[in-house]
């Protein structure tokens, strides 16, 4: 029998890196949040690899930090190795990477959830989304028949909905790491008219560390410098802003023995042989996919990746798999290194259900089902910080709707959350959907450092941003301006005989007459580190503003560019299209061009003609 369990404003089903980021941001906007989880004790589980960041993932993770997300902060206070990616390309590629202690970053998130002022959690399964005679959302059912009135309700079920774990010749149905699965739940989605497709993720086994060979892998430490995914104070516990004490990563290879022991059970490899009928994701193949895909290559890269400060437990990078149990134990000990590797958990595939995207706005509600919101990998991607962006949008969203005010929407040339969002809604997915710097045609706008400068405004208007934020925010800001006001008024002549040894060093032409800081700076050759020598003064400025100023300094004329052409395409986002429109009423439109402005709605010109199947002539 069903009861009247609760009243909320707003309710969050599933409590992964999407659910709490959503269910944080209600709760900080002051509405009164119920989180749902089926079990208290994977709240913001890393199930596959506990590290976040890297090229467009780390810009996320920024973003979300910059409107005043969690995801963050708990990466960096459980830290256990930090690493800048892409240093040696430009700032725009450039992302940070940070590998932290799972059970710690799990704890942390759910101690901030249970400290959060408006927010309810609650270990329960939901099997059913309630809605009015209208169609409008009014709660959610839970499987012993609690129903929970919400006005706004947040699905992040992940790899839930469905799931089934595929080892070999074995399978059956459950969610990550023999979690519950959740079947009612899709049968009802199934019922209200959602459209679902099918994918597969998968995760490498796990192996003990004394057990390892090291003198056999190339270490990889991590920087020594303490970056941060957030813009606020963070330290973590671990190594308390000391790099020496970071723990590293190792790496090794594959080698010609591993693929042959793979090619020849290939029939028995799930994926080749029809046991799994998802599709998996192109960027993060099983290694049973690469042998295949990349028949040629004598071997692969395999990263030792520690899963906590105080575990043996070590993740295998690059060897995802979901092979026979026993053909794993043969591939593990092909790998120099792990000759006698103890396997702690086997690989797996599994296989899930999802949301097709096309069905949603670009504030992630469902558009046939109004005040339902979907978020996470149930909206068919991959990853984390996919999820925890989504969730964070799809939050704010939820609570814009209740207040009936205009919705929260980040453009493509705002942030990589707008080209995340924009992606999945007018693109639609085939496979798991993974963010990439490619995907992003204004990528030296859209950078980690200035993730800060594009967003925190608008996290501060939506009331995400604290005070202490804000100022932190203001004063960086200020730091900045003052930054670039002196460079362009510093001023050096070629008497300066500092100056003609530093250009000296670089192999920099010597100058005639006089230049200033900024025009040095311009300079391909000369870095940060060169101004510092010839203004001594600078090291009294915060490092982060620092290196701020100098990349809008060096790429002064082609953030310029990019500029206008963000122009350009604002005008184009600034024609509305009436939410009334027909299209069978419009001459001259393909077939399929007619199907998927049907299909999604777009809000404007420039949404139209980024929608798939949509071809230059309909526009």
């Amino acid at each position: 029998m069903e009861y009247l369990a609760g009243k909320y404003d707003v309710i969050v089903v599933g409590a992964g890196h999407a659910g709490c980021e959503a269910a944080l941001a209600s709760a900080k906007m002051g509405c009164k949040t119920l989180l749902i989880t089926m079990n208290l004790e994977n709240i913001a589980e890393m199930s596959c690899n506990p590290s976040l960041g890297g090229p467009a993932k780390g810009h996320l993770v920024r973003e979300v930090d910059a409107l005043g997300g969690q995801m963050g902060i708990t990466a960096d206070e459980t830290s256990l190795q930090v690493r800048m990616l892409n240093t040696g390309k430009g700032p725009a590629v450039q992302a940070l990477r940070i590998q932290s202690d799972k059970h710690a970053y799990s704890l942390h998130m759910r101690s901030v959830i249970m400290n959060q002022e408006n927010l309810t959690l609650l270990q329960a399964m939901v099997e059913k989304i309630k809605l009015n005679k209208k169609g409008e959302v009014t709660g959610v059912i839970t499987r012993t028949g609690a129903y929970f009135e919400g006005r706004s309700v947040v699905l992040t079920s992940g790899t839930y909905l469905r799931g089934r774990i595929t080892i070999g010749d074995i399978a059956y149905d459950g969610g990550p790491n023999g979690q519950q699965t959740a079947t009612n739940l899709t049968k009802n989605l199934e019922e209200l008219g959602l459209e679902l497709g099918r994918f597969k993720t998968g995760t490498p086994p796990r192996i003990h560390r004394r057990s390892v060979d090291f003198s056999k892998f190339t270490i990889q430490p991590g920087d020594k410098i303490p970056w941060r995914h957030s813009f606020m104070p963070t330290v973590s516990k671990f190594w308390q802003g000391d790099p020496s004490k970071q723990v590293p990563c190792w790496l090794g290879y594959t080698t010609p023995h591993t693929h042959e022991i793979i090619q020849k059970n290939l029939h028995r490899a799930p994926m080749y042989s029809g046991v799994i009928e998802g599709i998996g994701a192109r960027y993060c193949p099983s290694i049973e996919d690469k042998i295949v895909r990349f028949a040629d290559r004598p071997s692969h890269q395999v990263f030792l990746e520690p899963e906590g400060w105080d575990s043996d437990e070590l993740y295998i990078a690059g060897l995802s798999t979901s092979m026979p149990e026993e053909i794993q134990w043969e591939i593990l000990h092909s790998v120099p290194g792990l000759e006698n590797a103890e396997m702690l958990r086997p690989g797996y595939a599994i296989e899930y259900d999802y949301v097709m995207a096309h069905q949603l706005s670009l504030t992630l509600e469902v558009r046939d089902i109004p005040g339902l919101f979907t978020a996470g990998q149930l909206n068919g991607t991959s990853g984390y910080e996919e999820a925890a962006a989504q969730g964070l949008l799809a939050g704010i969203n939820a609570v814009l709707k209740i207040r009936d005010e205009e919705p929260f929407i980040i453009k493509r040339s705002e942030g990589y959350l707008g080209v995340l969002i924009d992606d999945l809604v007018n693109k639609g997915v085939k496979e798991p959907y993974r963010l990439m710097t490619s995907r992003a045609e204004y990528r030296l706008i859209l950078r980690q450092d200035n993730a800060d400068l594009r967003l925190t405004p608008k996290g501060r208007k939506v009331g995400l941003v604290s005070d202490e934020r804000w100022e932190r925010f203001e004063n960086k800001k200020n730091t900045i301006e003052e930054i670039r006001q002196g460079w362009e008024k510093e001023r050096f002549t070629s008497s300066n005989e500092e100056l003609q040894e530093v250009l000296a060093s670089v192999n920099s032409s010597p100058i005639h007459g006089s230049i200033t800081a900024e025009e040095l700076l311009r300079r391909p050759e000369i870095t940060l580190s060169e101004i510092k020598k010839l203004i001594p003064g600078l090291s009294d400025f915060d490092e982060e503003a620092l290196r701020e100023a100098s990349i809008e300094v060096k790429y002064a004329g082609y953030i310029q560019k990019q500029l206008a052409e963000i122009e350009r395409f604002s005008k184009m986002e600034g024609r509305v299209i009436p939410t009334d429109i027909n299209y069978d009423e419009i001459k001259g439109l393909s077939t399929e061009g007619r199907q998927r402005l049907k299909e999604v709605s777009p809000i404007n010109i420039g949404q139209a003609s980024r929608i798939t199947g949509v071809n230059p002539a309909d526009f």
